[in-house]
């Protein structure tokens, strides 16, 4: 969701295209922007028009979108096929998401990120899959091309509780400088243990504040679809993923962990041992 003069953004990150889930990112936009807008154009989803219609026709509208439309008291304008500078503004947004932030880059583009062009343009590393495939010795090796940036390595989970416990002794900005000192932060480990509200506050001011400013290099064993129930608020997640996907490249790694597979082939040769 876009608003129409200010083009401030919403994007909703989900693994769903049900109605719930298509109303439920309506309530998160609506709290993002504090409010409802008195009308959105729809770029003729299913989820809202029945079927197409011949112009001039009046759009048969679906029932569920009618009355949640009633109940946050917005109009509904179904963007005609007709009008090309309003499906181009709609249209633009969804090519942003869509080609800079949805696009998973193919395991080879690691090459290019060893050249660190991405912490000359103060962007940011995303590195996603399942535990045990690699992301982390990756992160490492990423970090050691360094030639000459300074680097921080932690996991979230060790650097919440660091800006907790300087957050309880008064010193939290103090301690925030560590994390935003150096032109690399690498954060192991998002996502392999739920946080509090509080806590994704903590980690949600570091991301902020390093935002267009330092790199970040992060490895990741959830989607970003999944980053609600990480950070336990989902708005504060999407303010997360806002300001760090906004020059992000984003590796997707797939295959079988191999912490996994090294202990199989150990079980396996005591096997054939006995």
């Amino acid at each position: 969701m876009t608003l129409s003069y200010s083009r401030d953004p919403f994007c909703c990150f989900t693994t769903s295209q049900d109605l719930a889930t298509f109303f439920d990112c309506h309530r998160q936009a609506f709290a993002h922007f504090a409010g409802v807008p008195l009308s959105i154009v729809y770029d003729r989803t299913k989820t809202v028009v029945r079927r197409h219609v011949a112009p001039g026709e009046a759009v048969p509208l679906h029932p569920e979108a009618v009355a949640f439309a009633g109940h946050y008291d917005y109009d509904i304008d179904v963007l005609a096929a007709y009008r090309p500078q309003g499906k181009g503004r709609v249209e633009r947004q969804v090519n942003i998401v869509r080609d800079h932030v949805l696009a998973g880059r193919a395991f080879s583009s690691v090459e290019d990120l060893a050249t660190l062009s991405f912490v000359e343009d103060k962007a940011n590393v995303a590195l996603l899959g399942p535990p045990g495939v690699g992301k982390t010795h990756l992160a490492v090796a990423l970090a050691a091309c360094r030639a000459g940036y300074s680097i921080y390595f932690t996991s979230l989970d060790d650097m919440v509780r660091h800006l907790k416990a300087a957050e309880d002794q008064g010193r939290l900005m103090s301690k925030l400088t560590s994390y935003l000192r150096p032109a690399v932060l690498v954060v192991d480990e998002v996502g392999y243990q739920p946080l509090e509200r509080a806590e994704a506050n903590l980690v949600f001011q570091v991301i902020s504040k390093r935002y267009e400013k330092g790199s970040i290099i992060l490895t990741s064993n959830k989607t970003f679809g999944e980053w609600g129930q990480v950070f336990g608020d989902e708005v504060l997640a999407t303010a997360i993923l806002d300001r760090l996907l906004h020059h992000c490249e984003v590796v997707s790694i797939n295959g079988n962990s191999y912490h996994l597979k090294n202990r199989l082939q150990a079980i396996q040769r005591d096997t054939d041992v006995a």
